[in-house]
């Protein structure tokens, strides 16, 4: 249980008593300074001489007991103008408060029990800057998070901050995090999503940076494949394979799909096998398929040998030359993680189109290394996904940033890679991803996972890897829109406490006694996080303190007529979309009017 940190009243605020002070000492105020005013300024505007105490009171019982006169007009116009200022002022601080208080939702109270100024001092623009500058690197200080409730203070990830965000359906992660991060991005970004979206918001802008390259298989974005990637080009021995091998097997199941125990590690292994045979014979990776129709073919372990890979060849030979029942367990598994490649719109993205390809062929090693350019893979989920091919492009760029950081000075990419990775449970099946995370931060290849929920992750990593993750990420952002008690209920707790101070009275035989206690209250309970409005979201990073933002949509940022104007260049329903934008903004701040309202 964390420490509290600070206290208030009960809901109802001031006692009666503490109100009937106040009240009378404002009424007092308001009466001697009026009565002052209009006793020296309206004897001077009459000219009658009269010398007029400097002391306030001396003024009000020199008047009310006879001694000081009246100034006649002059002083009834003082105190008219005097009264009409007050009411005009009265006027605009109730209008100010009242747009604050519209502008308020219901959980922002708990800002002012949670991280501000110097508890968020990591995540400061100065701070993130200092970062930049150590580390040289010009452009964006780090990644846009938002601004804090309490005190409206920017906040950003710096260049070796790993990030998590976990928001739910149509709570404007989109908007609010994946644009934004990848417009300020100094350097090459990487993009994975199942909708295009992201893709016709930042193209045009990213266009100015570098290169934009576009990996949609499955058209969801309706990209005409002119150029291709071969996977195979990742595999150069047995480990790669094994790895591009898993990518398949990932992304082939539905998720939280039981697997069985001896046929899918079999199937697995097949399939490594036969990739590394394609790879090492230079063949188009649909031929990896092609085998595994022929249980009986032994071409892929002549190749295996012939390039000293004897122990490889020797398991594939072993599932060939195996019982024909176990035999066709195993090549059926292998069939149905490769099931992707029968697919012959996602097959024209992977194999070249004959002998004289004429299209660009892309390369993650030069991608890396031409700082600016900018990949986006777009994938469906269910039967048919192409998201095993998403997951080993967006594999095979981070492993080249890597081998490239292993050798630049401090063994650091020298302008860091962002990797957006929007719905990487549907389409970024990396397995591996929660082990390697905090590693990649120091070289400079900073990632950001935004998943639905927890669940979400659980499903792709377990349990513990997702534990893994999250706690490997410096900054973590929950927009809202969740509903799973255990998350909710560790984010309630890691948000932490407060001491409520409540008062009581009571009266008995003639006497009036005043009691205090303290109680001890979440900051945030399990319902205030279920049910956290649009355009707040809570931020926990390393050494800081939890706290509440304001999420800030590209729509009110310094890019949003570049990206209105790239929506209406790509998006076939343009119009639309810039309206739903358009309402969504309108929408988050109507819901805070309506909180802020009065009752």
């Amino acid at each position: 249980m964390s420490t509290p940190n600070n206290r208030r009243r009960d809901p109802g605020g001031l006692s009666a008593e503490a109100v009937l002070v106040w009240i009378a000492v404002v009424l007092v105020v308001v009466v001697v300074g009026s009565v002052y005013a209009a006793m020296h300024l309206g004897h001077r505007f009459a000219g009658t001489g009269t010398e007029v105490p400097a002391d306030p009171f001396s003024v009000l019982f020199g008047l009310l007991g006879g001694d000081l006169t009246w100034p006649g007009a002059a002083g009834w116009w003082v105190l008219g103008v005097m009264g009409a200022l007050l009411l005009a002022l009265g006027v605009l601080i109730g209008l100010a408060l009242r747009r604050m208080r519209r502008r308020r939702s219901r959980v922002d109270r708990a800002a002012s029990y949670m991280g501000r100024g110097r508890d968020v001092e990591d995540l400061s623009r100065k701070s993130v800057t200092a970062k930049a500058e150590r580390l040289g690197v010009s452009g964006a200080p780090g990644v846009p998070i938002g601004r804090t409730v309490a005190a409206g203070q920017q906040l950003y990830g710096s260049w070796e901050d790993m990030h998590i965000d976990i928001w739910g359906p149509r709570t404007g992660k989109t908007t609010s995090r994946a644009v934004p991060a990848i417009l300020d991005a100094p350097g090459s970004v990487l993009v994975t999503s199942n909708k295009r979206d992201v893709v016709d918001a930042t193209r045009d802008v990213r266009a100015a940076a570098g290169p934009v390259w576009a990996f949609d298989p499955q058209a969801i974005a309706l990209e005409e494949p002119t150029w291709w990637w071969n996977p195979l080009s990742y595999v150069t021995d047995e480990v790669k394979a094994a790895r591009l091998a898993e990518h398949f097997a990932s992304g082939s199941r539905d998720p939280g799909a039981k697997t069985d125990a001896y046929f899918d590690p079999a199937g697995q292994d097949l399939l490594a096998g036969l990739l590394l045979a394609a790879a090492l014979d230079h063949r188009p990776i649909t031929d990896v398929y092609t085998w595994l129709t022929r249980p009986t073919d032994e071409t892929a372990v002549d190749i295996l040998r012939e390039h000293d890979f004897a122990l490889t060849a020797d398991q594939v030979a072993g599932v060939v030359s195996a019982p024909e029942k176990q035999r066709g367990g195993i090549f059926g598994t292998a069939m149905q993680m490769a099931s992707c490649l029968t697919n012959r719109q996602v097959a024209r993205w992977v194999t070249p189109q004959g002998a004289a390809d004429p299209r660009k062929q892309f390369s993650p090693e030069d991608f890396v290394r031409a700082d600016g350019g900018t990949l986006y893979s777009l994938s469906k989920e269910g039967r048919g996904t192409a998201g095993p091919l998403v997951t080993a492009l967006t594999v095979a760029v981070v492993e080249a940033a890597e081998e490239l950081a292993s050798r630049s000075a401090g063994g650091r990419l020298r302008t860091p890679l962002l990797g957006v990775l929007d719905e990487a449970a549907n389409v970024c099946r990396w397995r591996a991803l929660p082990d390697l995370y905090s590693h990649y931060g120091s070289r400079g290849i900073v990632l950001m996972t935004i998943l639905q929920s927890w669940s979400q992750g659980v499903e792709v990593w377990g349990e513990s890897g997702m534990r893994k993750l999250w706690s490997a990420s410096n900054v973590k952002v929950y927009g809202g829109g969740v509903d799973e008690d255990a998350f909710l209920e560790h984010l309630s707790k890691v948000i932490g406490d407060y001491d409520r101070l409540s008062s009581s009275t009571s009266y008995g035989r003639g006497h009036r006694t005043v009691s205090q206690q303290l109680h001890r209250e979440r900051i945030l309970d399990v319902a205030d996080l279920a049910a956290m409005p649009k355009g707040r979201a809570v931020v926990l990073s390393s050494g800081s303190r939890p706290t509440l933002i304001r999420t800030v949509p590209w729509m009110t940022g310094p890019h949003a007529d570049a990206v209105t104007a790239s929506i209406a260049a790509h998006d076939p329903k343009a119009e639309r979309t810039i309206r739903e934008a358009q309402s969504e903004l309108a929408a988050v701040e109507a819901a805070l009017s309506t909180e802020g309202a009065p009752s």
